[in-house]
């Protein structure tokens, strides 16, 4: 198994605040220490006022490119319905770029039918999502390579998502972290079956970095099973990092 450090993730989400708050806690995380900040790909709040205040997701990243030094960036996810996927890979060069080589490209299919009919794109099948996104990443992944000039490192592609038979098939192939909502013996379950991908393609599974949302009485039991970034959640109005700096210790002393 490769050794991995835990690494403690923010999903700073860019709702119900305006955007000096955003970047003010953006800066605050990464001066707590926190090793990754995420935003997401949608283009309304997910909780509390629909219709509440909201910010676009790569036209933030670009910003957190030039407003941080040290932490890596990235959504999670960003939607692959939403933009064309060379210009996604494009714009992940980009920021990768701006960034100095911190941006992950965190990419899934798409869930939030709200974002496709406001916003004018087919929402489909998940199924049928789940295939476009199978043709867009190796799409994304030759792009980078035609790009001048390339990207400064292999980008590393984060899939989120815990379907069985397709999507831990894409991370299987393509994936350098997967993130999943799964605990427990779910979460096991699931690993065994992305091993099981891996294995069917002559990968190993331990090269992929294991994701998964920060909560505290399933943390133990995830990092036995091998996962190594924890995400905290937070939103506005007033975002509070008193969970995050938790996190943070408890990084801290799993390292030592």
């Amino acid at each position: 198994m490769i050794d991995r450090p835990v690494r403690i993730g923010l999903q700073l989400q860019p709702q119900h605040m305006d955007y000096p708050t955003i970047r003010r806690t953006a800066a605050e995380a990464e001066e707590a220490g926190v090793d990754v900040l995420f935003n997401w790909d949608h283009f309304y709040p997910l909780s509390g006022e629909p219709d509440g205040l909201h910010f676009e997701c790569w036209t933030m990243l670009a910003a957190w490119a030039e407003s941080t030094s040290r932490v890596e960036i990235g959504a999670l996810v960003s939607c692959n319905s939403y933009r064309n996927p060379e210009l996604l890979a494009d714009m992940a060069r980009t920021v990768d770029h701006i960034s100095e080589g911190r941006l992950i490209l965190g990419i899934g299919s798409g869930w939030f039918e709200r974002d496709y009919t406001e916003y004018g794109y087919e929402f489909g099948t998940a199924g049928g999502r789940l295939d476009d996104l199978a043709e867009a990443l190796p799409r994304i992944e030759s792009r980078w390579g035609k790009l001048n000039p390339p990207p400064t490192r292999k980008i590393p592609v984060l899939i989120g998502g815990g379907g069985e038979k397709k999507t831990l098939r894409l991370v299987a192939k393509h994936a350098d972290i997967w993130h999943s909502f799964a605990t427990g013996e779910a979460l096991e379950h699931k690993l065994t079956v992305l091993g099981e991908h891996c294995a069917a393609i002559g990968r190993d599974r331990d090269e992929i970095e294991v994701s998964v949302v920060a909560k505290p009485d399933t943390r133990e039991a995830a990092r036995e099973l091998g996962a190594r970034m924890f995400t905290v959640h937070v939103g506005g109005p007033k975002p509070d990092l008193g969970e995050l700096r938790e996190w943070l210790t408890w990084r801290d002393d799993v390292n030592k």
